[in-house]
């Protein structure tokens, strides 16, 4: 496990370890008690923005590989401004991309 401030990052083994042990921080039953408007109450929008359901992905992604990239030093721009995360969001655009290349 390797732990930088407030992100923690496990193996796939660790998760799977976890999930054997019964290991989860989510009150499961809390949230099977709440009614569907207390639910949608509960989340702050706001903060949160809707979801895009076209966009998400289940699973655990596969291992990544560092390679060195040339982009236009706007599009580099746009990215870095969005702060903490930018290259995940470059990698799911791309992902996004040959996805649909694939459909």
């Amino acid at each position: 496990m390797a732990k930088s401030e407030r992100v923690v990052q496990y193996t796939t083994e660790e998760i799977l370890e976890m999930r054997r042990r019964g290991e989860d921080r989510t009150d499961w039953a809390k949230v099977d008690a709440l009614t569907e408007e207390e639910l949608e109450a509960s989340i702050d929008f706001e903060e949160e923005g809707e979801i895009d359901w076209s966009t998400v992905q289940s699973g655990i992604p596969g291992p990544q590989q560092q390679f060195t990239l040339w982009l236009d030093q706007e599009v580099i721009d746009w990215f870095t401004a969005q702060g903490i995360g930018y290259r995940s969001q470059m990698n799911a655009v791309l992902r996004s991309y040959v996805d649909a290349q694939k459909g």
